[in-house]
């Protein structure tokens, strides 16, 4: 074949000996190399047809490690010269691009041998390309010449042309791609090239330029994009000629833009060009372009900042701050010149809208400070100005405006974060601002900002707030306590004490203020348990719920989370005891702390405290807390002379009130590192397991079972957790089945399933059909269907991660796949009383999946889904809706056969009472936009517009303005 006449025969021939050298090339040696080189180089003078399989050869033998030295040269020459690349087909073009590409990885020093020529003769090869398969190659090959310093010699324009020419890219995949390149991917290769090397910078610069002044807005982005790219490698000198023509065309975008891509991309290249300037070392002799580079753009900006009506002053203001964030001396150059106009305006300036302006402005300055720390006396501009800064500030801070007040604040924050800047008088003045704002200030707004700026002081200025701010709130503490004892509590003074909590909490983040504050959090429950008002149990919700923010800023710091868990909760426990024990004796003695609300309070507060302590701390309180329970040891309780014994788990009547405090036994255990061994846990389950079962309090048996469940949910697989399990079983089924505890027998069974689904343990099949089977009760069946959303929500206080359960990935995903096919089966098999039933359980499995899993697996429920819109159970509705609302924006195909029952039901459903079904169904509504029903469904949502509710009134406006 090789030596026949016939060209496509010789073609043939060269191709089968190429496919075998690209199987065997390892194989060969080096005069078998030589040989087949200086063959294919011949056979490259060949008819065209010949071509493709010679390239394909070569390509083989460019991987040989066994290529003799000067072959590289030699067959890219004999390219260069013979071959003309851009008349191939796609693919060969591409194997002479592969064959460049390995011989730059293995043979550098050879090729750089050839000087110039090479860079010349890929000129060549590449000028014309259009596939952008082959362009991301060459691309790639450009960089490769510049970055390991091949010889451009008098080519570099060229190099730069055969590239620039296809800036900015224009192009659009077509659909179905199978090569799967983006315009991204060519777009960020092409930058990649022309932002390689400063010798470009003359040729590219006045192309960025031109294409900034663009009509399209994409050749606008490329082309900023790329310059800030270039500003990375580039110095004065190659920015100098360009830079008024630059400057001009991005204030001309600043001002002038509509789009707040262009805007950024244009502050991020002013950016560059400013930190590019910073960076150039300056000879003697030099201009510095910096400065004068500053002197432009402060004197183009400066004066607008000063105009009455304040058109361009946010325009004006980001580019000086784009161009003082660049460096220190920039932010040095700039503020130098904006401080005190910005300053002077303020006081120019009456109205609050205008100063708020301004003071936002300033505030966004004193932020670029942040970025260079501390403040240095002998250079820093900010320092000479301290007074008038401050002045202003709490100005902005006494002012009537409310948002004037919170840009107030947030320059306050920054003020204080800047090491140095404000003196010890003016910390204090910060602090009387922060403690009037958070208590007196009738905005709640205003109040929310002062504190929580406060808690961002107050772990640099730890000694002022703990000296200061803390006392202050404790004496506004107790004389709202004192006058509540002397007269009748007001709203007023109802609000000034929540303030006063909640700024106590607020400020507890560092170690010194939490002992500070927690002492006068407790003290002031004890006060509140001593009274006999009847809001104390709101009162103690309140302390809780400050105590639980103290709780949650403590956690990261091991010092402060031991403290307050040594504090904290062997005092809610004495407290709780004492309560417990007084209610059979003294009825009306702190039977607030035993209410259900504030006892739920506390349960977050004692999870907090313990989530995060080390298992050796963790294993010395437990060590307490379980035998307080099961044997009633007070000895570590303060204040513990109680007057009976505490025995939760005993029976009796009178002890119904120690019983209600297993939640807090729950909130305690359920929270412990798993590798933290439970004293007695064995009997710890037993006497839970018993107490969820028998007890007549619905509170008591559901945080008795909740707590069995979270400690089964941990447990450590083996015979242990098996046998108490299979007692678990044993209770609960005859009580499931008749008796007067079927409900607690509901209960237990729903938290117990749920501990065992979440660590996938192989008897939550079991427990999951026996739930299934009581859907069919007529008794239980309602709230069974109810316990489908207990099974698949994420639980607040046990069975989550943060308080280390046992939770396996896609847990959610398996109970669909096991249990969705039963529960349709049993509807189909259901009496007509008991459909519902079902279809709330599946409604509420399909609430708690991922969007995307659900979209998948809706279409298959969907005739189901349909028949729960005509249910009579609004809950069942509700539900549904919720489903069926992602598959509408998601799969609208499917669900154009269904409209006529969506906008039926959704109309119907926009004007019930609860917001929750409102919402469900005018989102549900907003996706649908289908002209026939149009007037249909305006006519519907003129109810929900006049609707009290105002989650509804703008749901309801959503969905009519879609329509």
């Amino acid at each position: 074949c090789l030596e026949n006449t016939d060209p496509r025969t010789r073609g043939r021939g060269i191709q089968l000996l190429s496919e075998v050298l690209l199987q065997c090339y390892s194989l060969l040696q080096e005069k078998e190399v030589l040989h087949l080189v200086l063959f294919y180089e011949n056979r490259l003078q060949d008819h065209h047809l010949v071509i493709p399989s010679v390239l394909q050869g070569l390509r083989a033998l460019s991987m040989c490690e066994a290529l003799p030295p000067g072959l590289a040269v030699s067959v890219l020459k004999a390219i260069f010269q013979e071959v003309h690349v851009q008349s191939l087909l796609q693919l060969d073009r591409h194997t002479v691009y592969s064959i460049i590409t390995n011989f730059m990885g293995t043979r550098e020093e050879e090729l750089k041998g050839l000087g110039a020529d090479f860079t010349f003769g890929f000129i060549q090869v590449m000028d014309g390309e259009k596939d952008p398969r082959n362009l991301l190659v060459a691309f790639q090959i450009v960089r490769d010449l510049i970055a390991k310093n091949y010889a451009l010699g008098p080519f570099v324009e060229e190099l730069f042309e055969v590239t620039s020419c296809y800036f900015p890219i224009d192009f659009t995949p077509p659909p179905n791609d199978p090569h799967g390149i983006q315009r991204e991917d060519l777009i960020l290769s092409l930058r990649a090239v022309l932002a390689s090397t400063p010798q470009f910078a003359e040729f590219l610069l006045p192309l960025l330029i031109e294409k900034m002044d663009s009509d399209l807005q994409s050749a606008k982005l490329d082309s900023l994009q790329t310059l800030t790219a270039c500003c990375a490698i580039y110095g004065q000198k190659e920015l100098q000629e360009f830079l008024p023509s630059l400057w001009s065309s991005l204030r001309r975008e600043v001002f002038q833009t509509a789009s707040e891509k262009v805007e950024a991309e244009c502050l991020a290249a002013l950016h560059a060009l400013s930190a590019c300037l910073s960076r150039s070392v300056l000879s003697p002799d030099t201009e510095d372009l910096l400065d004068s580079f500053l002197s432009s753009i402060l004197q183009d900006c400066r004066h607008h900042l000063c105009e009455p009506d304040m058109k361009l002053v946010w325009p004006s203001a980001k580019l000086l701050q784009a161009a003082a964030s660049a460096s220190l001396r920039t932010y040095h150059r700039v503020t130098c010149s904006v401080l005190p106009l910005l300053l002077e305006q303020y006081t120019k300036h009456p109205q609050s809208s205008q100063r708020r302006t301004i003071l936002e402005m300033l505030l966004s300055f004193l932020e670029l400070q942040q970025k260079w720390g501390h403040v240095e006396e002998d250079e820093s501009t900010l320092l000479s100005l301290r007074a008038p800064i401050c002045s202003v500030v709490f100005s902005a801070l006494t002012d009537s405006s409310v948002q004037l007040q919170l840009v107030g604040v947030r320059v306050l924050t920054v003020l204080g974060s800047l090491q140095g800047f404000l003196s010890p008088s003016d910390l204090e003045l910060v602090v009387d601002h922060l403690i009037r704002l958070a208590l007196c200030e009738e905005d709640s707004q205003s109040s929310e900002a002062a504190m929580e700026a406060a808690g961002s002081l107050a772990p640099i200025y730890p000694k002022v707030f703990s000296g200061r701010m803390v006392p202050r709130l404790e004496e506004e503490l107790q004389c709202v306590s004192s006058s509540e004892q002397e007269k009748e509590s007001s709203h007023d003074h109802r609000s000034l004490r929540q303030r006063c909590l909640q700024a106590l909490a607020a400020v507890s983040t560092h170690t010194s203020i939490v002992r500070e504050t927690v002492p006068v959090l407790l003290q002031h429950l004890r006060e509140v348990q001593k009274g006999s008002k009847a809001g104390n149990a709101q009162d103690m919700v309140s302390v809780c719920q400050s105590l639980h923010r103290v709780a949650l800023q403590c956690q990261q710091d091991a010092e402060s989370c031991w403290y307050y868990h040594q504090t904290v909760v062997p005092c809610l426990l004495a407290m709780a005891v004492q309560a417990a024990m007084q209610e059979s004796t003294h009825p009306l003695l702190g039977k607030a702390l035993l209410e259900e609300e504030v006892l739920a309070a506390m349960v977050p507060v004692i999870s907090a405290a313990t989530t995060h302590l080390s298992p050796e701390l963790a294993a010395q309180s437990v060590s307490h807390v379980v035998p307080l329970f099961l044997n009633g040891e007070v000895s570590f309780l303060p204040q513990n002379s109680f007057p009976c014994s505490f025995q939760p788990f005993e029976d009796g009547e009178c002890l119904d009130a120690q019983r209600r405090l297993v939640a807090l036994l729950m909130a305690f255990v359920c929270s412990l590192p798993r590798n933290v061994a439970i004293p007695h846990q064995e009997r710890l389950l037993q006497e839970l397991l018993a107490l969820s079962c028998s007890c007549n309090c619905p509170f008591t048996a559901t945080t008795a079972a909740k707590c069995f469940a979270g400690l089964v949910n941990k447990h450590p697989a083996g015979q242990q957790l098996d046998e108490i399990l299979q007692l678990a079983v044993n209770r609960m089924e005859p009580s499931l089945v008749e008796g007067s505890c079927r409900t607690q027998a509901l209960t237990l069974l729903l938290w117990v399933t749920k501990a065992l689904v979440l660590r996938y343990h192989p008897l939550s099949s079991h427990l999951t059909d026996k739930l299934l089977g009581l859907l069919g009760d007529a008794e239980l069946g309602p709230a069974a269907a109810d316990g489908f959303s207990l099974l698949m929500a994420e639980s607040p206080d046990v069975l989550h991660k943060g308080c280390h359960a046992d939770v396996r990935i896609m847990f959610r995903q398996r109970f669909f796949t096991d249990n969705v096919p039963k529960l349709v089966q049993g509807f189909h098999r259901a009496g007509p009383d008991m459909k519902a039933n079902y279809l709330k359980g599946l409604s509420h499995v399909l609430n708690h999946l991922p969007k995307p899993v659900l979209v998948t697996e809706l279409p298959t429920l969907l005739s189901l889904l349909l028949e729960a819109l005509s249910c009579s159970d609004r809950v069942v509705q509700l539900s549904t809706l919720s489903c069926l609302q992602p598959l509408l924006l998601e799969a609208p195909q499917i669900m154009s056969l269904h409209v006529d029952t969506l906008v039926t039901k959704g109309s119907q459903t926009s004007s019930w009472g609860a917001v929750s079904t409102q919402l469900s169904s005018l989102r549900a509504l907003s996706v649908l936009q289908l002209l026939p029903y149009k007037a249909r469904v305006i006519r519907a949502l003129a109810k929900p517009l006049d609707d009290k509710k105002r989650l509804v009134r703008k749901e309801a406006v959503a969905a009519r303005g879609e329509w």
